[in-house]
């Protein structure tokens, strides 16, 4: 594999003080020869105050629940990667640092630059397993529709027209980043993935560590959530939650 004939960025996100997490990186990456680097991740739990793409009263009613100030920062950390793929104007391979990349990941990547056509957003990973249709087996790399939210942003490829359409819609900050991702609804994007997922978690004790695990939004608070969803359609422009 030639390094200079791909045209892509990867940019691993990891926070500055992550000292264990970016020897772990630095080793991983040694897998494969391609260019790449560190972007500082936001930590969110050193922000002063939150970001003005984010409105603590408005997330509560239509969420039903805040973000804790981890997802805000990892959220603002995946905005400045997509910034930085537009600014660059080329494919860009986000990755958070507790991925682990299986052998066939060079493959699947050099597959991916080599047949544009067939993509613009593609999923690498995913937390949850969902079913999933084929679209197309090229090379031997199965890129498929998922049927249903996989979660989980450790590994995803996306082209400038997409990171673009994805900093436009984070005008406002309301859901965790890799529900937004998955929103198509929200962002107008088709997510595809590549199965089996050539990317896995180290499954390290996450650096967003703020957030236990959430009950589901039920009875009262959830029929207020419905209420509140219904009127932002009705009177928002760009509502957070289209039909």
């Amino acid at each position: 594999m030639t390094a200079t004939l791909l045209p892509l960025q990867i940019l691993v996100i990891s926070l500055h003080r992550s000292l264990d997490r970016r020897a772990k990186v630095e080793q991983e990456m040694q897998q494969i020869s391609l260019p790449w680097s560190f972007l500082d991740a936001v930590d969110g739990s050193a922000l002063q105050n939150p970001p003005s793409e984010y409105k603590a009263f408005k997330v509560k009613c239509l969420q039903g629940y805040e973000l804790t100030p981890n997802e805000i920062g990892c959220y603002l950390s995946h905005k400045e990667a997509w910034k930085r793929c537009v600014e660059k104007n080329t494919p860009t391979l986000i990755l958070e640092d507790d991925f682990v990349l299986a052998p066939e990941f060079g493959h699947v990547i050099q597959t991916l630059l080599s047949n544009p056509d067939t993509w613009s957003f593609v999923r690498l990973q995913g937390l949850y397993e969902v079913s999933y249709e084929e679209v197309a087996l090229i090379d031997g790399i199965r890129l498929v529709k998922n049927n249903g939210d996989a979660v989980g942003a450790t590994a995803y490829l996306l082209k400038p027209e997409v990171a673009h359409t994805l900093v436009h819609e984070s005008s406002d900050i309301y859901e965790p980043a890799d529900h937004f991702l998955e929103h198509q609804k929200k962002h107008g994007l088709e997510f595809l993935a590549v199965r089996p997922y050539p990317v896995d978690i180290t499954r390290a004790k996450s650096t967003i560590d703020d957030r236990d695990e959430r009950a589901p939004v039920q009875g009262l608070r959830k029929r207020l959530r419905s209420v509140a969803r219904a009127l932002d359609r009705v009177f928002s422009k760009r509502p957070w939650f289209p039909r």
